[in-house]
């Protein structure tokens, strides 16, 4: 049964999925009344990436302060919350089991449901956060570290996946590609602040398209190529200009990502594209869609750079519309650190 939407909605949303401790408070789906993010990106930096069992041990140092500051900066308590939402996956399984255990004696403790929201249903949702006036039927562009997705939603949890990464994701890509070249982690900003002073047309790296009109993805061999690059000119001797290599790469993923997303719009035939997770903050990327779209009287909607991070807000945001379907978690609710997008 659904929930009346008359009576006010107060949601906690909680995210723990890699190596951002992050709540929110939202209320009625478009009021956020405090949002905090505690970032890790520091501690595993000098790894050049995230170390799982560091990460799972500061999620559970810095869930408490996390959610008692974003209840404080809110001005409510847990008598004043309606439901908790927390990511239960896809992400690291002990960084999951933090937020997941700690959201579950919350709502418990509190007598109030809990709300189990996937991950990557989260990044789409941070676009309903910030434009109230998005419109069904539409088409997801879903691109992050881990994941790669394109997703048609006919309305509020009725979605089909419309093609997904059959190896490596495109953030993944840009991870890896960005440690080879001594740029650090995070790699995608790495690779974005290094291509400024580079030439895109100066290597030219595949670009992988799979079948004819397929809308599946894959960067592997893509990555492959600048990692075959460097390896010969090693053993050269030779030494290559690194703007140059990020810049080939960066628009490299780029071409296909947008190749897909308007194979898509094709196919579909909807006029509104979402653009979600860590790597929609990519400038070329957003500049890209921006032109291509305009020419075809298609909307282009993303987030703000911070909630295409990990974040507590489109967890609280996606499940407010779970709220509101009666779609509650039960009291077993686990980690799933390998949960996909199913088609609904």
């Amino acid at each position: 049964m659904t929930v009346s939407q008359k009576k006010q909605v107060t949601i906690l949303g909680i995210e723990t999925s890699c190596d951002e401790t992050s709540a929110a408070v939202l209320v009625d789906g478009v009021d956020l009344r405090s949002h905090i993010i505690s970032s890790q990106i520091k501690t595993h930096q000098k790894y050049g990436g995230v170390v799982p069992e560091i990460a799972s041990r500061e999620h559970s140092l810095h869930i408490q302060p996390v959610v008692e500051q974003t209840l404080a900066e809110a001005g409510v308590g847990f008598t004043d919350l309606t439901a908790i939402a927390v990511t239960y996956g896809p992400g690291l399984v002990g960084s999951l089991l933090v937020g997941v255990s700690g959201a579950k004696a919350m709502a418990y403790a509190a007598g109030i449901p809990l709300l189990g929201i996937n991950h990557l249903e989260g990044h789409i949702y941070a676009n309903f956060l910030e434009h109230h006036d998005i419109k069904f039927p539409l088409a997801a562009l879903l691109v992050s570290g881990g994941h790669t997705h394109l997703i048609l939603f006919e309305d509020h949890g009725k979605y089909r996946v419309l093609g997904y990464t059959r190896d490596d994701a495109a953030g993944e890509a840009l991870d890896k590609v960005a440690r080879a070249l001594g740029l650090g982690y995070p790699g995608g900003p790495q690779i974005q602040n290094t291509s400024r002073g580079g030439n895109e047309q100066a290597f030219k790296f595949p670009r992988a398209m799979l079948e004819p009109g397929s809308l599946d993805f894959s960067f592997s061999g893509m990555k492959s190529a600048v990692l075959n690059t460097l390896n010969s000119a090693r053993m050269k001797g030779e030494t290559l200009n690194v703007p140059d290599l990020a810049a080939s790469f960066q628009q490299a993923v780029v071409d296909v990502l947008v190749h897909k997303a308007l194979t898509a719009l094709e196919q579909t035939g909807v006029k509104t594209l979402l653009l979600a997770g860590g790597v929609a903050a990519n400038r070329l990327l957003r500049e890209t869609l921006d032109y291509e779209l305009s020419q075809r009287k298609v909307r282009l909607v993303y987030p703000s750079p911070i909630l295409c991070t990990d974040n507590g807000a489109m967890i609280a945001t996606a499940g407010y519309y779970h709220f509101l379907e009666g779609d509650f978690a039960p009291w077993t609710l686990n980690a799933v650190p390998g949960l996909n997008l199913k088609s609904i």
